[in-house]
């Protein structure tokens, strides 16, 4: 009975596999085009799974050793499975191959229940409690019925009473793994998610590849931004779904912590809400803080912020990024949110709080706090510091960004500019010449602004001859190192912290040792997961003798500050405020200085009330341990 009924299980599951893809893509496609390379794309599965994929998974060694056993063995014995029992390949060699698949399988799988027995608050429960079960199932019930195949038990083993047993397995175990990865279920995340990797938005991200710079809005479009499911590109949909609701993003977002209304996990599941059409009664996970769940509903041509989503949750964001770098699945939160505000700026003016005044002033006097473009370099009036207009030509092109306003940020421009000054570098600076970079217009959604920032300092900037421009701002680093590209502005840029790494490294300052007490480094968001600059701080630091008492998180897991993505505009309330978070990271060290590389974590990190650490720029501490020579 067993062998006569398993083919054809098999061909009904698979069947239902194919419609149900057929009707997931649809779901796709009705997002906007994208070009993607699909032959290349899905010939790229394998080793963007096996390697890019499995580089963040690695970072948790139980989950990762957990994956290549149940993720891996069910791979492999789906296609034993196949060839043997609905092919009928009368093969040894491949039922005894099939057997080590399921047992791998059900090794895993026993890793998945432990794991689900407590697990982490993160984690999403409801339908994923039963997903130890389902692969238990599948794993043991193909195991037994293979074994007459290898030679080890009799045809017909156990009689009637197994085989009824066997067949319950194997419709239970083929319906959660094969019907569920297409229709929804558990193992929904292995189709859309092998798919999502082979037509990623950024497929420069593998390999060893960083992409970080939002993607450009055409502004000829019908609508600017996002405003419904369908506006999303359809690989950014198919990314949506994708999701293993692992929580990873949601454990370490700071406006999440902070008790802002944002989850990342939960945004992303009320994405995959809005392109099938429904409610989310059924989500099992964290909810937004001071949100209830079952509340949002939304639809593929239904506006996203009149019920799925609401806007609150989407300026609650700092663009961090500490989502996307912790997503195994490598999902892009960040452009999703940044889309969305894009509709909620340019379409509908609602940009909460400072939001509208900050882009009216960046339109009508080039900086966000609306003051006097002529000011500019105020700040360094006493500096006799050259400008492009007068030389024409400079080895390095001093971007002073909109610190020149702020000052807090001059001392830090003042100490920058000692240290060039020590080195004898040729620098100059654009002077009134200079515009805001347009990182802030462009986090909160108006790319009209950024666009018509960038081209007009490109302008500019083409006029002159420079080898390389250093900023002390890693928001306009990024700025004009990643997103001018897009306009015709290519340049080589580097953070100040690389360049005065570079300087000492050659032996054109000379510094003495540092004589404070215990030193802990703050990584800007910017500057480490948007450009990957972890090591030049540090190495800097090391060379005045300085050995880090570094935070819990540091590096690629450093908590941001809260100063990005027009957050200190928007200021959506929450329990507390990242800031102060940030400075308990610091505080645990036992630190007495915290050094930054940045003018706004500096502004965010001081503003925290007493007693706290001091924090410095990194440039003010090389300065002040600078042996300047007498003559």
């Amino acid at each position: 009975m067993l062998d006569s009924l398993l083919p054809i299980l098999i061909v009904v599951a698979l069947a239902l596999l194919v419609v149900g893809a057929a009707r997931r893509i649809s779901l796709w496609r009705a997002g906007q085009p994208a070009e993607v390379n699909i032959v290349g794309g899905l010939m790229a599965i394998p080793r963007r799974y096996l390697v890019d994929l499995h580089h963040v998974v690695e970072r948790d060694k139980y989950m990762s050793n957990t994956h290549v056993a149940t993720g891996g063995g069910f791979v492999l014995s789906l296609a034993l499975i196949i060839l043997v029992h609905l092919f009928g390949f009368e093969s040894k060699i491949l039922a005894w191959a099939l057997l080590a698949a399921t047992a791998l399988m059900f090794t895993g799988a026993v890793f998945v229940y432990k794991r689900r027995q407590d697990p982490p608050s993160r984690l999403s429960k409801g339908p994923w409690m039963r997903l130890p079960k389902s692969l238990l199932v599948f794993a043991t019930t193909f195991f037994i019925v293979t074994l007459p195949a290898a030679g080890i038990l009799p045809e017909a083993f156990g009689g009637w009473v197994l085989a009824i047993i066997l067949l319950a397995g194997i419709v239970y175990g083929l319906g959660e793994m094969l019907f569920g990865m297409t229709w929804g279920g558990p193992m929904k995340h292995a189709f859309a998610g092998a798919l999502h990797l082979a037509f990623h938005r950024r497929s420069e991200r593998f390999g060893g590849g960083r992409s970080t710079g939002l993607k450009p809005v055409d502004l000829n479009a019908d609508t600017l931004g996002v405003e419904k499911p369908t506006d999303f590109k359809w690989n950014q949909l198919l990314g949506f779904d994708a999701c293993v609701q692992c929580g990873r993003c949601e454990a370490m977002c700071p406006a999440f912590a902070a008790g802002q209304p944002l989850n990342p996990k939960k945004l992303i599941q009320d994405m995959v809400v809005g392109l099938a059409g429904g409610s989310d009664a059924k989500y099992a996970g964290s909810p937004y803080p001071g949100r209830d769940v079952g509340n949002a509903n939304g639809g593929p041509t239904m506006t996203i912020t009149d019920g799925l989503v609401d806007p609150e949750t989407l300026w609650s964001c700092t663009t961090c990024r500490a989502c996307v770098e912790e997503c195994p699945m490598m999902i892009e939160h960040v452009d999703a949110i940044v889309d969305m505000r894009r509709f909620l700026t340019m379409e509908k003016g609602n940009t909460p709080n400072k939001g509208a005044e900050t882009l009216e002033n960046l339109i009508a006097t080039d900086n966000p706090n609306g003051f006097d473009p002529g000011s500019r370099m105020n700040w360094a009036a006493d500096q006799n510091l050259s400008t492009m207009a007068d030389v024409q030509e400079t080895d390095v092109l001093f971007w002073v960004s909109d610190g020149a306003f702020d000052m807090r940020s001059q001392r830090i421009l003042r100490a920058f500019v000692k240290l060039m000054k020590a080195a004898k570098v040729d620098f100059a600076v654009l002077g009134d010449e200079e515009r805001d970079s347009g990182d802030v217009a462009r986090r909160l959604g108006d790319d009209a602004t950024f666009q018509s920032l960038a081209k007009r300092n490109i302008e500019v900037l083409n006029k002159y001859k420079f080898k390389r421009i250093v900023t002390t701002d890693p928001h306009a680093f990024h700025c004009l190192k990643n997103e001018y590209k897009d306009f015709g502005g290519d340049y080589e840029v580097l953070h100040h912290t690389t360049f005065i790494n570079e300087l000492v490294k050659e032996g054109t300052l000379k510094l003495d040792q540092f004589k404070g007490g215990t030193v802990t480094y703050h990584d800007p968001c910017y500057l480490g997961r948007y450009n990957g600059e972890y090591d030049s701080p540090r190495e800097l630091l090391a060379a005045l003798g300085i050995e880090l008492a570094e935070m819990e998180r540091s590096g690629f897991r450093s908590r941001c500050c809260g100063g990005g993505g027009g957050a200190p505009i928007t200021d959506i309330p929450g329990e507390r405020r990242i800031a102060d978070m940030r400075i308990e990271d610091a505080k645990e060290t036992g630190a007495e200085l915290v050094a930054v590389g940045c003018q706004q974590c500096t502004a965010m990190l001081e503003g925290v009330v007493e007693p706290r650490p001091e924090v410095k720029d990194i440039a003010e501490i090389v300065a002040e341990t600078l042996v300047e020579e007498v003559h």
